[in-house]
């Protein structure tokens, strides 16, 4: 089992509380990004840096994901592509990403994409929060759990 972050935009907290788990788990993270992100001085946790082409690191995540493996991501259609290979994806706020509320989610998004297309503003998304941290800890760990025990 690996862990794998979409790290380009991940809040710090979230990638802190993946590398204590790994820590404490034994369990490989890879950060992909399109720069050089932060990281601890660990033998579990790698680095990738991907061109700073549109999509490179979800197709970088999306070819190396294997079943059973764990994705950090707020990428809708990564989500989705991970989601398909027998994965587990889960944002930054918490949410474990499902067969059911992956489609849900993208016809949402590009539902809204339109709207901002014709010219409508839906502002973005509310400022990362300590109740967000949270939710994604605890589902962190749930999904840990889950995955270890299969």
């Amino acid at each position: 089992m690996k862990i794998f972050i979409d790290a380009d935009a991940c809040p710090r907290s979230v990638k802190d509380l993946v590398f204590g788990a790994s820590d404490r788990l034994r369990l490989p993270v890879v950060l992909v990004a399109d720069r050089m992100v932060s990281r601890p001085r660990s033998r579990l946790v790698s680095t990738v840096v991907v061109p700073r082409d549109m999509d490179s690191a979800d197709a970088h995540i999306v070819d190396r994901v294997a079943p059973g493996d764990l994705v950090i991501t707020a990428d809708i259609p990564l989500a989705a592509a991970v989601v398909a290979k027998d994965a587990v994806a889960i944002n930054p706020r918490g949410e474990v990403y499902t067969e059911q509320n992956v489609r849900e989610r993208l016809s949402l998004r590009d539902f809204s994409m339109s709207l901002r297309e014709s010219g409508m503003d839906l502002g973005g998304p509310p400022p990362f929060s300590r109740q967000d941290k949270q939710r994604f800890a605890s589902a962190l760990d749930r999904e840990l759990t889950r995955l270890l025990k299969q």
